[in-house]
């Protein structure tokens, strides 16, 4: 009963700044810079609309019609906005290595924008109950590996995220008509490495959970310690970073800081309003707690879409790939590539339905799904989702959702998990902003 408690709580922390919001908008529309003082005007160097900002300081298709409130309260040059999501959920997982739960995961989002020394400076903050309302152990999800409990390696759940999400400070200047550079700063923040994080991606941003494929892909969208810089003109952006590698522990309310002994480069290009395309590549140092001499390798690519369907429909699509190597300290060889591939798409269909899937496959090994089996292997899985909005005051809506997922396993894993089909589902309530709908309505 504790959760339904937090999970409460959580929800009454985030409804707070939704209510106060004077009026509400989208996170932008296809050729919002330029529109008069009325709308929301940008502050981006370039004329760079505001819905192409993903998760740090990576790139969605302008297209993207994300869920945020802005607020028309404004002090001098500056703006203030507000997005999050509070899931309340009940998660039934199969086979013996699976588990129930009722819990919730949530996050809140602020955001400042403001004009200084003719460019833009913009501060972040994200936090999450999800250490209360999931716990420490995270919540049932077969297949899934990463990050620790006790001491020990988490499997078949997903952690819970820090309830410290995200602190930064980016800087962006333009330094010629089609030229600017950034700048970020993060106590906690995003690395130039990976693809957008899963819930700021528009082909993602239904499905309450994790991809099996997170630690290969986004995981670290939560780092202790993160400085970014870029160039990058009105479609092209190349940027780097050092950073801590180290994943957060398992005590999820502190700041797990360490050297930025990291780096990462990442090219991101968004050659029309409804494509966005990156690739990066970093080095690690001993990012896991249980194999601190361990370095890695990660690479990443992914190719988004983002097609608008009338006046509140959309269709959000994305293809991401993930690959590590590893390297102990002795001997110093480097491992052999894992791969991960996912398939997700997000279909807004009206103002009330929304439909969503995802297909999965990723390389782990026996120590990571905790088996006693040295090979590694080859897993995939199939989610598919509903949910229909039910309720909606003052720009927030009340959904009612269901999800299920059936993964494919090899034949040497079935002992484990008693089948080759290893499935779960969650139905689930969720608070979010509403859908954004046409140009009239998004007046401030």
């Amino acid at each position: 009963m504790s959760r339904f408690f937090a999970a409460a709580l959580a929800a009454g922390v985030l409804l707070v700044p939704f209510h106060s919001a004077s009026a509400q908008a989208h996170h932008g529309m296809p050729g919002m810079a330029g529109m008069s003082h009325d709308s929301m005007p940008t502050m981006a160097p370039l004329g760079i609309p505001h819905s192409r900002m993903g998760s740090g300081t990576s790139w969605v298709p302008d297209a993207s019609a994300m869920r945020h409130y802005h607020y028309q309260r404004r002090s001098g040059n500056w703006m203030f906005m507000g997005h999050g999501v509070v899931d309340l959920y009940y998660d039934h997982q199969g086979t013996s290595r699976g588990d129930d739960q009722v819990g919730s995961t949530n996050w809140l989002m602020g955001m400042a924008m403001g004009r200084l020394g003719g460019g833009m400076l913009q501060l972040d903050a994200m936090l999450s109950a999800e250490p209360f309302t999931v716990g420490g152990r995270g919540y049932p999800l077969l297949l899934q590996s990463g990050e620790t409990f006790h001491g020990e390696a988490l499997h078949d759940r997903q952690h819970p995220h820090d309830l410290f999400m995200e602190l930064s400070a980016s800087y962006e200047h333009a330094i010629g008509q089609n030229l600017a550079f950034s700048l970020y700063a993060a106590p906690v923040g995003e690395p130039a490495l990976g693809p957008v994080a899963f819930m700021h991606r528009p082909s993602a941003q239904s499905d309450p959970f994790a991809s099996i494929a997170h630690h290969w892909q986004d995981v670290t969208h939560i780092t202790f310690g993160v400085l970014t810089a870029g160039i990058y003109s009105r479609s092209v952006k190349l940027e780097g970073s050092l950073f801590n590698g180290r994943e957060p522990d398992e005590h999820r309310y502190d700041f797990d800081f360490h050297k930025l002994d990291s780096w990462s480069t990442r090219l991101s290009v968004n050659p029309a309003a409804d494509w966005s395309v990156n690739a990066s590549y970093g080095f690690l140092k001993s990012p896991e707690g249980l194999h601190p001499g361990e370095s890695q390798r990660r690479a990443s690519a992914s190719v988004m879409r983002t097609v608008q369907r009338g006046s509140a429909g959309e269709w959000a699509t994305a293809l991401v790939y993930g690959g590590i190597q590893r390297r102990e300290a002795t001997p110093a060889a480097w491992s052999r590539l894992q791969h991960s591939l996912l398939v997700e798409s997000n279909v807004q269909l009206d103002r009330s339905n929304v439909i969503y899937g995802r297909v999965t496959w990723v390389q782990k090994d026996g120590e990571e799904l905790v088996v006693a089996v040295p090979e590694r292997s080859n897993l995939a899985t199939l989610s598919l989702g509903y949910a229909r909005e039910v309720l909606q005051v003052k720009g927030t809506a009340l959904e009612v959702g269901v999800r299920g997922e059936a993964g494919l396993i090899p034949a040497r894993l079935e002992p484990f998990y008693g089948t080759r089909h290893p499935a779960g589902f969650a139905v689930y309530l969720r608070l979010r902003p509403t859908a954004p709908v046409g140009e009239a309505e998004m007046k401030m």
